[in-house]
């Protein structure tokens, strides 16, 4: 039997064991094993990589505990600008978006952006109007609305500061992605992002750029990142765990932690990422304190984890 395998990620950061109550803990769990199961369940009915990962990917993008979609953070205007992108393995089609305001799966649009256009990238109001043309609806800014992130924005409010999804003891990364491998073999990827708090002057991090927050080839891997996106686009560091793979002949564990700790660390940037082969090998390092993950595959084995090691 062909194995399938699916992993996915809310984000990396200071995540220390008793820093939550256990309450939230437990939250987080359930919505991680949500999204999981979610994508899991499409490839065990045959689905594709591609629909695994939206699939997951959407359950996150509808929790308020992630930054992504509803959960997504405000800009320095008071609103909310997201993120997304997404690649198919077999035919490396890609699409992505960027600066878009209102939708509440930007996953979606990437992976309609890809399938319905001419195009891989859209962003701010072209991207809009590429929604609209595809029939999305529109939700109004009381949609995104959650006390802790309107929090988070009041404390640096009217400063130049930004931040990555955290309160002042809680440093977490705001990403959430997931990578696939379905039964004929095929591989995907997609990742998704609320950006940061605060935010100005349109600044998109490495989520929806291709080869930096999101690749696959089924040559070699599927990739989804989460961390300090300016130092994962620098590194290119989603196709640089392929580009190892492909030109050392490493394997993904080696591949994935080499680029984590050490080509990231090396330009002083912190996150993770999650990445699987077509042999269903699945390898989620981090350099951060922890970073919200689960993965399932078909021999049976499953995890959820949030803290480091």
């Amino acid at each position: 039997m062909t194995k399938i395998a699916i992993a996915i990620h809310g984000g990396a950061g200071t995540l220390v064991r008793g820093m939550m109550t256990a309450e939230k803990e437990t939250a987080y769990r359930r919505a991680l094993s949500e999204a999981r199961d979610a994508g899991y369940a499409l490839l065990r009915s045959g689905k594709s990589a591609l629909d695994a990962v939206e699939g997951a990917v959407r359950v996150l993008e509808d929790s308020p505990l992630f930054n992504a979609g509803k959960g997504s953070v405000f800009t320095a205007d008071g609103t909310h600008e997201m993120d997304a992108s997404i690649m198919c393995g077999d035919t490396r089609e890609a699409g992505a978006v960027a600066l878009i305001r209102g939708i509440a799966n930007p996953v979606s649009l990437a992976r309609d952006v890809m399938q319905h256009s001419h195009h891989v990238f859209l962003a701010g109001e072209g991207a809009m109007q590429f929604a609209r043309k595809m029939g999305y609806t529109l939700e109004d800014e009381a949609y995104f609305y959650d006390d802790l992130r309107f929090r988070q924005w009041q404390d640096i409010k009217d400063t130049d500061g930004t931040q990555l999804d955290h309160a002042p003891k809680d440093h977490k990364f705001g990403t959430v992605g997931a990578v696939a491998l379905d039964l004929s073999g095929n591989i995907a990827a997609a990742t998704s992002t609320g950006g940061m708090t605060n935010k100005r002057y349109g600044r998109i991090g490495d989520s929806p750029v291709i080869g930096a927050g999101t690749y696959a080839d089924n040559a070699t891997c599927a990739v989804s990142c989460t961390g300090s996106g300016e130092y994962f686009i620098r590194g290119v560091a989603a196709y640089d765990v392929a580009a190892i793979m492909r030109y050392t002949g490493a394997t993904l564990e080696i591949a994935a932690t080499r680029v984590i700790q050490d080509h990231l660390i090396h330009l002083q940037g912190d996150g993770g990422l999650i990445a699987i082969d077509r042999l269903g090998n699945i390898a989620m390092p981090f350099n951060t304190e922890g970073m919200y993950r689960a993965m399932k595959d078909s021999s049976g084995y499953e995890m959820v984890g949030i803290y480091g090691t």
